[in-house]
């Protein structure tokens, strides 16, 4: 047993590790635990929970045992300060854990590797809304470094003595166990993945039953390696793909102008000339937010509004970030488990949006934001899509300004930019996209322009009373011009704030507001049909006055006839979910296909697969991968 012994450094790295991360878990159940009771089958969440830890122990293990076996007089020293750093990075991400669930439902993501790229936002929002979390996490790693830097956590590394042959002897069986414990087993053919850890309905808990190292190593694998739905979801034939997105748009087959460009087609507008058109994307407001559809009572200009337009009362985002509203909104394009194509390199141009298309008829296209417009990408993919100016928050004038906050300029702010600008273009056509930004973490916002829902001030419902407050400044301000009169506005929420839920799509997260108001739009309207957010720059494009040709497989919603069921597309992480009236089919990678009858919004009951419906909801899936990697996403005229 003597010979042993230089495995005991290892042996306390491997279970310091499985430590850190059971007990992590532990704390995050009973932090979590009203929707951990929820689950039947919550006793799987450690052991599944420990085979995970196992994985992560075992990759990180793999380089000490090579060198302590094979080169053990070159590896000790390295060693001594691989295994705390290592240890530090898993008890880092661990801490770092709990804000991030309580704001996205799931253990850190892709979406925390994303953040890292803005540290002045990020770093500003943690001190303005998170600074507990900042400074309990920080003097924890603090303490943690000293020991690390002082060698004090080294000298419990010291590998004692021992032959030099019974390590190699020793070498190929350790290597082999090693292997077993990276794979997860040794008797399926597939190692083991996150599918593994889907042991309940409710994804936050599956997410639990990771550890955050994992996540985030498998987030960042994702990022260098796009992965394909096809891969995740299962395959089609292309043809069989573009036809079934097709059936969907509810467009005459003559519509469809280029067999070379499946979803190509010709709109033609309704409207007698061509009107200005003004998106004003909402940040994080969920229809649980809004007083006209049903939510609570913190947007009173929006109600107001809704009863001078048309408001889509059942309208549903295509997923949980800015990026992916936008996409659908500006560009109408499907949501996929990739990243988003304002992000993706293959989209900086030539990408089809709602300005490119109005633009070469002679529009002025704007995009105005209070923040940076380099946040995600937007700018980039905004200025080689059509969109002529960009006004960002480098524009506005500070004397002039109501307030800035972390995340830029006040919404009250980008109401006043915006209507001048708008009155500085006399009589030319323009569309613009608005995107607002007071209601986001850690919701800052002007004193004394809004009476606070409840103390203290600086929450996502004051936020979003403020984000009201300015949407009604900018219509009083629009009032009084004359391209007012002329101008189609669309008031849209780009996704829902804090998408979370016990279902594996919290569809009550996903439904969104939507209002559309200006001439040729019915006044006073509740349209109530299931729809997407890809619908609406197709119902923009109907009511512009300009005829065009485009990919948009989205519908005109204000001209659907009354027969064409409604339906929307979520994509919820890894989730794909296909909504057909009441019925929802779940895609979820290297799982069978599930379908349930929605009985509300939470309220999901089994249903029996239909085949053909599954068809339609993996080509909706599929599309959006060979719409972008094949280039048939631009605009020919």
């Amino acid at each position: 047993m003597k010979d042993l012994t230089f495995l005991t450094p290892l042996a306390r790295f491997f279970g310091a590790g499985l430590l850190i991360a059971s007990a992590s878990r532990l704390a995050l159940a009973l932090l979590l635990s009203e929707r951990v009771a929820q689950t039947p089958d919550r006793g799987l969440l450690f052991l599944v929970g420990l085979r995970f830890d196992a994985i992560v122990m075992s990759y990180l293990s793999a380089l000490p045992l090579a060198l302590s076996c094979l080169l053990p007089a070159i590896g000790e020293r390295f060693l001594r300060a691989y295994y705390p750093a290592c240890l530090l990075l898993v008890l880092f991400l661990e801490l770092a854990t709990p804000p991030f669930i309580l704001e996205y439902d799931t253990r850190p993501n892709r979406l925390f590797l994303e953040y890292l790229i803005y540290p002045r936002e990020i770093f500003s929002m943690l001190v303005a809304g998170h600074a507990l979390s900042l400074v309990l996490v920080g003097s924890v790693m603090l303490v943690a470094l000293y020991l690390l830097v002082s060698g004090r956590l080294g000298k419990y590394f010291r590998a004692p003595p021992s032959r030099p042959l019974a390590r190699l002897a020793l070498f190929p069986f350790l290597a082999l166990a090693l292997v077993a414990g990276a794979r997860g087993s040794l008797t399926s053919k597939r190692p083991v993945n996150a599918s593994n850890a889907i042991f309940s309905s409710d994804q936050m808990v599956n997410s639990l039953a990771l550890n955050s190292a994992y996540a985030v190593a498998r987030a960042a694998y994702a990022l260098k390696y796009e992965v394909s739905p096809a891969r995740l979801y299962g395959r089609m034939e292309d043809e069989e793909v573009y036809r079934r997105v097709r059936n969907y748009a509810s467009a005459p087959p003559d519509d469809f102008v280029d067999p070379a460009l499946p979803l190509h087609r010709r709109q033609l507008s309704t409207a007698p000339r061509p009107r200005n058109i003004v998106i004003f994307l909402q940040e994080s407001l969920g229809a649980g937010f809004v007083g006209c559809l049903g939510g609570l009572p913190l947007t009173p200009r929006l109600d107001d509004l809704s009863r001078e337009g048309c408001l889509f009362t059942n309208l549903y985002c295509t997923g949980t970030r800015s990026v992916r509203g936008i996409e659908a909104v500006v560009a109408g394009f499907l949501p996929s488990p990739s990243e988003s194509v304002v992000k993706l390199e293959g989209a900086r141009s030539g990408f089809a949006t709602i300005a490119g298309l109005l633009q070469r008829r002679g529009y002025r296209t704007s995009f105005i934001y209070g923040g940076m417009s380099n946040f995600d990408n937007m700018g980039a993919f905004f200025a080689g899509n059509g969109f002529d100016v960009i006004i960002d928050e480098q524009d506005f004038d500070p004397a002039a300004a109501a307030f800035k906050g972390v995340w830029g300029y006040s919404d009250e702010d980008l109401a006043r930019e915006a209507n001048d600008y708008f009155k500085s273009l006399g009589d030319a056509p323009f569309f613009s996209l608005l995107f607002s930004t007071s209601n986001h973490d850690p919701f800052e916002f002007p004193a004394g322009r809004v009476a606070l829902f409840r103390p203290p001030a600086n929450t996502v419902y004051n936020a979003i009373k403020y984000a009201d407050y300015s949407l009604g400044r900018f219509f009083d301000l629009a009032r009084r011009e004359d391209y007012f009169h002329d101008t189609i506005f669309l008031v849209a929420a780009d996704h829902d704030t804090r998408v979370y839920g016990r279902n594996l799509i919290p569809l009550d997260k996903f439904r969104v507001p939507a209002l559309l108001l200006g001439p040729g739009v019915p006044a006073g309207e509740r349209r109530e049909k299931l729809a997407s957010q890809i619908d609406l720059p197709v119902t923009l494009l109907a009511l512009s006055g300009v005829d065009t040709e485009h990919p948009m497989p989205g519908r005109d919603l204000l001209h659907l006839p009354d027969s064409v069921p409604g339906r929307a597309i979520m994509q919820f992480m890894e989730t794909h979910a296909f909504r057909v009236e009441d019925r929802l089919v779940i895609l979820q990678p290297d799982m069978p296909p599930l379908q349930f009858r929605v009985a509300n919004d939470t309220t999901f009951i089994p249903a029996p697969l239909d085949p053909s419906l599954v068809r339609d909801a993996l080509a909706h899936a599929l599309a959006p991968e060979l719409l972008y990697k094949n280039k048939l996403y631009g605009i020919t005229r």
